[in-house]
């Protein structure tokens, strides 16, 4: 394939989707200074294609490769854990409804504790995916295409990684109260 293909395939790709790709790093990355050059480094591995007349979705692809760039990055900061227990976190740090509940009454406090506690196992039962589509969804407020590029899986696999981890944590919840 001649390379003039090639770059007029990158050219529309970068202008349909220059924009939602900075982005894409902004909101990932923890320096967001680092976004164009992770977004250059997509269009590089772009034009490494052999043929990219056979992808069917220029985008879903090129998120997908944002997505293990992304990856690829925290595997190489080994400096910062993925997950910070809630009371090691800086309290100004924290979203305004869970100070309120680590300022309620000791009463309330203690009952909030195992409720989190037995959530929190009900969790760690679910795979990796699983746990991350829900807390991604419900608390990051993301979208299922956004959390499909990020696990790089279609937006069904989440919609069902989602209702098994609903089902499960009902489940599990349910049985515990008994």
């Amino acid at each position: 394939m001649n390379s003039r293909w090639k770059i007029e395939f990158l050219t529309s790709v970068a202008a349909l989707h220059g924009r939602q790709l900075v982005r894409f790093f902004v909101s990932r990355l923890p320096d967001p200074s680092e976004a164009p050059d992770m977004a250059q480094e997509v269009y590089l591995r772009l034009l490494r294609l052999d043929r990219p007349e056979l992808i069917r979705s220029p985008e879903a692809y090129l998120f997908t490769i944002a997505a293990n760039i992304v990856h690829e990055q925290r595997l190489k900061r080994p400096g910062r854990p993925l997950h910070i227990a809630i009371e090691d976190a800086p309290e100004e740090s924290l979203p305004a409804d869970v100070q309120m509940f680590m300022n309620a009454a000791p009463e309330n406090a203690a009952m909030t504790e195992e409720r989190v506690a037995r959530l929190e196992a009900v969790l760690g039962q679910l795979s990796p995916k699983a746990r991350a589509t829900l807390i991604w969804h419900r608390r990051d407020g993301q979208t299922y295409k956004e959390i499909g590029a990020r696990l790089g899986v279609s937006t069904n696999m989440v919609k069902k990684y989602l209702a098994q981890t609903m089902a499960h944590c009902r489940k599990s919840l349910l049985q515990q109260e008994d």
